[in-house]
């Protein structure tokens, strides 16, 4: 594996005096090595500008240095098109990390996590909203690889209130699912007060 020695060679030539661009190639190719997985275009463009860690126009003039100098490149893997970090891209982002305070880093790589976990429970996740009685069910079923984790129904008096109770499930389902476990565990059967049972003994 070849060793890049002077930062200069990790950016184009039409970008050496662009310190900003340079520092989001860097933090880019550190994010693509640490996360060690393939991310499209699209993804890459959310993760980096959407939570505000780098500036669109910044980013978007990274991406294009960065396939101009062959620290990236595009594979098409089954019609999908994604980014992937060369040996140089891996090389640079391993030398040079420490040139983008560490705090992006981290926070680029949080940006990365979260993107990640979503769009995993989104494809685990189903729902089925469907007419019943007077109303809608709501059929929620979560799944972890080969097993079903939750297969619920929840019944809504209406269609908006159906995709409601949809949409609140669907923005954190591992939470959801977390919760509904911890209610069945810590469910206790009620027993009523003694002030109750004088309350109704009067009647």
């Amino acid at each position: 594996m070849a060793t890049i020695n002077n930062p200069e060679n990790f950016i184009s030539g039409s970008m050496k005096n662009v310190t900003e661009v340079y520092r989001v190639q860097i933090l880019l190719a550190y994010f693509l090595s640490r996360i060690n997985q393939l991310c499209t275009p699209n993804q890459l463009t959310e993760i980096a500008t959407g939570e505000g860690i780098v500036n669109y126009f910044d980013y978007t003039a990274a991406i294009s240095a960065m396939l101009e100098n062959g620290t990236i490149e595009v594979a098409e893997i089954e019609g999908t098109e994604y980014y992937r970090l060369t040996e140089k891209g891996k090389s640079g982002a391993e030398s040079f990390k420490k040139q983008v305070e560490k705090s992006l880093r981290d926070k680029i790589y949080a940006s990365g996590l979260r993107l990640f976990a979503q769009l995993k429970s989104e494809m685990d996740i189903s729902f089925d909203v469907t007419p019943e009685g007077s109303g809608f069910n709501v059929g929620c079923r979560y799944i972890d690889g080969d097993m079903t984790l939750m297969d619920i129904n929840l019944y809504a008096p209406d269609e908006d209130q159906a995709n409601f109770i949809k949409s609140k499930i669907k923005m954190n389902p591992t939470d959801f699912y977390c919760r509904v476990i911890d209610y069945i565990i810590e469910n206790e059967e009620y027993v009523p007060s003694v002030a109750e049972g004088e309350d109704m003994m009067l009647f």
